[in-house]
């Protein structure tokens, strides 16, 4: 199942082309990688790149893709594709390709993906890719997507961003165990203390902290996969003129 992310960024197309082609722009946004580099070249030759997965403080996963070419068309949007591969064998990711596509609309540029790849480890890895990697995936490429949004239309720096969600990730799970670690009988008790005219209404105030933490949709400043369209819109259809 390919993946595809779509978002609208009220920003300047050179802008964002910039900010998603150069490879030091590209990792400061981009949850996927934690370092692209642009790999030497002779001229009339393709760009290669290496990209640099951190799993883990001392476990980095690397490969290596190529750009496959960039098209612009007479209308100002634009495409690039790319291929990619890795030969690390913790990667489940074996090979894949896709497309960056930039449609300026008037309101901004509709900045989309499309890419799909072969995972490796046989059965084992097919399963593990349908069920836990490939949504873990489409979601990271969403929240990127969201934080690139916030840095070219808001000038909320990738780093601010990601401090942001954290920040709220932390508030959100401090309430959350507060009202079912303990019953709020931490929690409850602090709230009558601070806040003394709500008398009796304080346990009720506890228990609707929990669907808020869990539900209420994340801050203006926060990066959040939801924003982004996971699959192509439908066409809008023409309405049918009335029978006379």
């Amino acid at each position: 199942m390919r993946l595809y992310i779509e978002t609208r960024i009220r920003a300047d197309l050179d802008l964002l082309w910039e900010r998603t082609q150069q490879p030091a722009q590209h990792q400061r946004w981009d949850l996927r990688f934690t370092e692209i580099d642009y790999l030497p070249r002779a001229e009339g030759e393709p760009q290669h790149f290496r990209y640099t997965t951190r799993l883990l403080p001392f476990l980095a996963v690397s490969g290596t893709g190529v750009a496959a070419g960039e098209r612009h068309r007479p209308d100002g949007a634009r495409t690039s594709a790319l291929r990619f591969s890795s030969p690390h064998p913790l990667s489940l990711i074996e090979e894949g390709s896709g497309y960056w596509k930039y449609v300026p609309d008037g309101e901004g540029v509709r900045f989309l993906t499309g890419y799909d790849y072969r995972p490796r480890w046989g059965w084992f890895g097919a399963i593990a890719d349908r069920l836990v990697f490939r949504p873990l995936m489409g979601w990271a490429t969403a929240w990127s997507f969201d934080r690139l949004r916030l840095w070219c239309e808001r000038g909320i720096t990738p780093a601010r961003s990601l401090a942001h969600a954290l920040a709220e990730t932390a508030v959100r799970l401090a309430a959350v165990t507060a009202v079912l670690w303990d019953g709020g009988r931490l929690m409850i008790p602090l709230l009558a203390r601070l806040f003394p005219f709500l008398g009796y209404g304080a346990p009720l105030i506890g228990l609707v902290l929990l669907p808020l933490a869990l539900f209420l949709p994340p801050l203006p400043g926060t990066p959040a996969a939801r924003r982004c369209l996971r699959a192509p819109a439908l066409p809008r259809l023409t309405p049918l003129e009335p029978l006379s």
